[in-house]
């Protein structure tokens, strides 16, 4: 059979042994909105929870509008044009309206990759800006959180009169769902937020996991702290597996994300009868495959419906490389990761993004990994804990010759934006 997985912004074909794959998880069928600008005119008069855009804009002498970075396909034009057009028809000055790129700890966006995310006519006309996670002195301090999580949120977000967040609702592999709170924090959290929140406190619960929210303490504790930094207004997007527009939800933080949450679940959910020897699975191509940092998504999306010492291959661009220095620095420190656990659990070791690689952890402690791309060269890829193949049609041909004649596969082309399950 063959199968196209989303690979970079070509998409790659393989073929694949038909009589071994039990099922090809997908998302739902979902009829796509009609006119989503009528729709999403719709959710901003009429919000969730909360009173309309133009009545919480009336008044306030200043708008913060946070926005995702590169790494998230939101149809940020689509959302903003008639949340900017409402903003200064109800008398907020355009030059006292920040477009905030929630970028977390990942690298800035500017240039071309600006005009890309907003549109050419948004990207020339309002002030927009980039969150630095690292530069201390730009956030302010709100105190700590019960859990102990020190809260440094960006000080533009603060200090403005109106605090907007706009946003994907989709699996997240620790947070449950992206979406809502989540732009607040970690989007425009500083490091020292991040790290805490990120610690193996957090994340080695069993409840911190894709899809998850009740008992999800990385959900819970973030909601507290996206709470206590504020925020007037949501506008949350889902979209379908060719990234049209489905459903926007907009107005009270939590009222309006827990809907599209409970929504989106409906639609990417997918279920095997029972785990599988293999997985061939994807990281939902551009944007999300463009680093080994993003690509690990991938993997924990397919951890769900894998065998115990079954294997997982993904095809990857990786067209940006590995990721972040810091990242990097954690593959060259640590010969395995059984000692990076052993560090980072022993609380004396920190590197900034040693989150993603934990997480990869959590992947070889059940599977074994194979990764297909044409970004990194074999020996890189090998020395990331993982193995590389020249092919997924190699790398399959391997597996069922460790397994044997009656091995199972499962696909999932879209990665980690199917919500993978054994029924």
């Amino acid at each position: 059979m063959r199968v196209r997985l989303e690979y970079g912004r070509v998409g790659m074909e393989v073929d694949l042994p038909s009589d071994r794959v039990v099922r090809t998880l997908a998302y739902k069928d979902a009829t796509p909105l009609a006119d989503p600008v009528q729709a999403l005119e719709e959710a901003l008069a009429r919000p969730r929870g909360t009173r309309p855009l133009a009545e919480l804009a009336q008044g306030k002498s200043s708008a913060c509008v946070v926005i995702c970075d590169i790494t998230r396909p939101v149809p940020n034009e689509l959302i903003l044009t008639p949340l900017l057009k409402t903003l200064e028809a109800s008398g907020i000055p355009r030059d006292r309206i920040t477009l905030l790129v929630a970028t977390g700890l990942h690298r800035p966006n500017l240039g071309d990759e600006l005009v890309e995310m907003v549109g050419e006519r948004i990207a020339s006309e309002y002030r927009i800006e980039n969150h630095y996670g690292e530069r201390l002195e730009e956030h302010t301090y709100l105190g700590d959180s019960p859990r102990g999580v020190p809260i440094w949120i960006d000080s533009r977000y603060i200090e403005a009169d109106l605090k907007i967040t706009t946003g994907l609702i989709e699996p997240h592999l620790m947070a449950g769902f992206s979406g809502g709170r989540k732009v607040i924090c970690p989007g425009i959290a500083a490091l020292e937020t991040v790290k805490v929140w990120h610690s193996p406190k957090f994340l080695e619960h069993p409840r911190a996991d894709c899809g998850m929210l009740e008992g999800n303490p990385v959900h819970e504790e973030n909601t507290w702290i996206a709470k206590k930094a504020g925020c007037d207004f949501i506008v949350n997007v889902v979209i379908d597996d060719q990234r049209r527009p489905l459903a926007f939800f907009a107005g009270d933080m939590e009222e309006a994300f827990y809907a599209g949450a409970d929504f989106v679940q409906g639609v990417v959910r997918d279920t095997v009868p029972e785990p599988v020897d293999i997985v061939v699975t994807s990281c939902a191509g551009y944007p999300l495959d463009t680093t080994f940092y993003q690509a690990v998504k991938g993997l924990t999306g397919a951890l769900p419906i894998v065998k115990e010492g079954g294997t997982i291959i993904m095809a990857a661009s990786l067209s940006e490389g590995i990721g972040s220095a810091p990242f990097q620095r954690l593959f060259e420190e640590n010969p395995s990761l059984e000692i990076f656990m052993e560090r980072i659990l022993g609380q004396d070791y920190f590197v900034m993004d040693q989150w993603q690689l934990e997480e990869l952890a959590k992947v070889r402690r059940k599977a074994k990994v194979k990764l297909v791309s044409d970004g990194l060269d074999a020996e890189t890829i090998n020395r990331l804990f993982v193995e590389s193949a020249p092919s997924v049609e190699e790398a399959v041909a391997a597996s069922l010759d460790e397994y044997g004649p009656d091995a199972t596969i499962a696909v999932i082309p879209k990665g980690p934006y199917v919500l993978a399950q054994v029924a």
